[in-house]
C-alpha cells in the first residue's frame, strides 16, 4: 500500500494539472473573438527596427497591455542612439523564494511590401480562412467570428515572430487569474526590441539591472511548435558567427578573349577553396572543426530518439533527394556546427553577364555553434585552413605592397554580433516541472529538443544573470517568419495561451 502512495500522489497532481489548464482554455474559448481583437490592434503597429516612432509605439501598447491586467510595469531606456526600449513587467507573490521569467520580442524583419502576395499589407493586419497557398480566402470586411475556426490565419509582420509570444505571456496571466489560479512563483516578464537585429543592447540592460531581471529560469517564447504539430521544450540554441571571406587575382578585371589561359580567376579561386571545405556528404573538412563539440549526455540522446522524424516530409516538401550530413540523423546534425555560404559575388550574371575575368570575389559565410565552441576558436579553425591552401590572410584590402609580394591573398573578416552557443542540462530539477506544466495540456508526449538549429544570444542569460534558459514554441511552423507572407494560425495563439498559463504556476 505505501508503495502506491507516491504513484497515487503523481496521478492526484497530473489530474489537478489537467483541470487548471482546462479552465484556463474554458476561459480562451469564451473570450476568444475580445483576445484577436485586441491582438490585431498590436500587429497593425510596426515594428522594424530603426523605424523609432512605432518602435516606441509597440513598447507603449505592451506597458498599457500589462497595466489593464494589474502587472506592475516599467520601460527602461538606455542613452544610446537608437537603442529600443526593454519593458519589463513583474508580479510578487507573498512568501515565494522562487523568480520564473518570461522572454518574448515585439521587433520583426524590415519588409518589402511588393512581396507579398496580392491584397496583403505587411501592417494590415489580415485575416484569411486558411493559408492562402492552400485555397484560403480573405475574411469579409476582417470582421473576428466569435468562434475562430481552426484553420483561421492572420497575415502581418510579427504575427507569428514573435509578438505571439508577447501576447500569450500577458493574455496568459489575466485568464490563469480568473481561472481561480494564483502563481507561486515571482513573474518577471521582459519585452525586447532589438531581437531581429542581435539584441545588441540586450547585454547593456541586463549589466544595468542584475538584480531587476534575475530569475531561477528563463521562458523564451519564440519560435514555432513541432513540424507534427505537438508541443515542445528546446534546451538550447547554436551560436552564430558571420563572416566575409575576399580573394584577389588581378588589379582590375580583365578581357576573358585577351587574357584568358594566363590570367589568374578570382570566381574560380573562391570557388576551389569554398568547395575543399567539404566533403561529397556536406561534411566539414576543415581540421579540427568538430573536435571541441560536447558530446551529448544520455538524456539528450534518449530525447533525440524520441523526436518524430520529419525527414521524408522536408524531403518532399523542399524536393531534395539526397539530404547531406553522410546519413546522420537529422537532430544529431543539429547538435554539430555548421559552415553555410550564404552568398557569393564576383562579376554581373544573366542579361548583365560580360566576358570578363574577376579581379575579386567575395563569399558571405555563416557558422553555427555548438556547445564546446567558442566564437573566437571555429573562425580560427577557418583562417588556419585558408592559410594551410597558401593564402596570406588579411583583415584589410590589402596594399599595392602586399599584392606585389604574396601571390594568394584572402581577407577574411568577422561581422560584429558573434556569439557562442547555450544550452541548459535537461535534468534540471525546474525544467522538469516546466515539461510537467506543459504535459498537462495536451494528451501527446511533449517533445523534449536539446538544441534547435537556430541561434539566439540566450548566453547572456547564463553568464550576465547567472540564469538558465529554455524555448517553448507556440506557432504554426509554416509561418513564413522572416519572409514576405508571415502568418500565423490563430489556434496556435490561443492554445499558446494555455501553455504559458500552465507555465505559470511551476515554482
Amino acid at each position: 500500500m505505501k508503495r502506491s502512495l507516491p504513484l497515487f500522489a503523481l496521478l492526484l497532481c497530473s489530474f489537478f494539472a489537467q483541470a487548471q489548464a482546462d479552465k484556463v482554455r474554458q476561459l480562451v474559448q469564451q473570450r476568444q473573438q475580445q483576445l484577436l481583437q485586441e491582438y490585431l490592434q498590436f500587429v497593425a503597429i510596426p515594428n522594424v527596427m530603426g523605424d523609432s516612432i512605432n518602435i516606441h509605439r509597440n513598447a507603449a501598447f505592451i506597458q498599457q497591455m500589462m497595466e489593464r491586467r494589474g502587472i506592475a510595469t516599467q520601460i527602461l531606456t538606455l542613452p544610446i542612439k537608437g537603442a529600443s526600449p526593454l519593458v519589463v513587467g513583474q508580479v510578487k507573490v507573498p512568501g515565494a523564494t522562487t523568480t520564473m521569467g518570461f522572454y518574448a520580442h515585439y521587433d520583426g524583419q524590415p519588409v518589402n511590401p511588393a512581396q507579398w502576395a496580392k491584397g496583403l499589407s505587411p501592417f494590415t493586419p489580415q485575416l484569411t480562412t486558411d493559408r492562402l497557398d492552400r485555397g484560403g480566402s480573405f475574411v469579409p470586411g476582417n470582421a473576428v467570428p466569435a468562434v475562430i475556426p481552426e484553420k483561421m490565419r492572420l497575415y502581418g509582420r510579427g504575427s507569428a515572430d514573435d509578438k505571439a509570444g508577447v501576447f500569450a505571456i500577458i493574455a496568459a496571466y489575466e485568464l490563469m487569474k480568473q481561472s481561480g489560479q494564483q502563481p507561486k512563483a515571482n513573474l518577471t516578464f521582459i519585452f525586447e526590441g532589438e531581437e531581429e537585429v542581435g539584441s545588441i543592447h540586450l547585454d547593456d540592460y541586463f549589466t544595468q539591472h542584475k538584480a531587476l531581471l534575475k530569475a531561477d529560469l528563463w521562458m523564451i517564447c519564440d519560435g514555432a511548435r513541432h513540424v507534427t504539430g505537438r508541443k515542445q521544450l528546446v534546451f538550447g540554441v547554436r551560436g552564430d558567427i558571420n563572416a566575409e571571406l575576399k580573394v584577389y587575382a588581378s588589379a582590375r578585371p580583365l578581357h576573358s578573349g585577351n587574357y584568358g589561359n594566363w590570367a589568374p580567376n578570382a570566381a574560380m579561386r573562391l570557388a576551389q577553396l569554398l568547395a575543399s571545405m567539404k566533403d561529397d556528404k556536406g561534411m566539414v573538412t576543415i581540421p579540427g572543426f568538430y573536435d571541441d563539440v560536447q558530446p551529448l549526455s544520455k538524456a539528450e540522446k534518449e530525447a533525440i530518439a524520441q523526436i518524430p522524424d520529419v525527414v521524408p516530409t522536408l524531403q518532399t516538401e523542399l524536393m531534395m533527394i539526397h539530404p547531406d550530413g553522410d546519413g546522420r540523423n537529422f537532430q544529431e546534425l543539429l547538435n554539430i556546427p555548421t559552415l553555410n555560404i550564404n552568398g557569393f559575388a564576383a562579376m554581373n550574371v544573366g542579361s548583365m553577364a560580360s566576358n570578363i575575368i574577376p579581379a575579386e570575389a567575395t563569399a558571405a559565410l555563416d557558422l553555427r555553434l555548438v556547445k564546446g565552441n567558442t566564437v573566437e576558436g571555429q573562425f580560427n579553425k577557418v583562417k588556419r585552413y585558408i592559410e594551410s591552401k597558401g593564402y596570406t590572410v588579411l583583415d584589410h584590402e590589402p596594399t599595392a605592397e602586399e599584392r606585389k609580394k604574396y601571390p594568394l591573398i584572402a581577407k577574411l573578416t568577422m561581422n560584429d554580433g558573434a556569439y557562442p552557443a547555450q544550452k541548459t542540462p535537461m535534468d534540471l530539477p525546474i525544467a522538469q516541472q516546466v515539461i510537467a506544466a506543459i504535459q498537462s495540456t495536451t494528451t501527446d508526449a511533449v517533445i523534449k529538443i536539446p538544441t534547435v538549429g537556430g541561434s539566439l544570444p540566450l548566453y547572456m542569460f547564463e553568464t550576465i544573470l547567472q540564469s538558465l534558459p529554455v524555448s517553448i514554441g507556440i506557432v504554426n511552423y509554416d509561418n513564413n517568419q522572416h519572409a514576405e507572407n508571415e502568418n500565423l494560425q490563430i489556434s496556435f495563439l490561443l492554445e499558446g495561451i494555455v501553455t504559458m498559463a500552465a507555465v505559470m504556476g511551476v515554482h
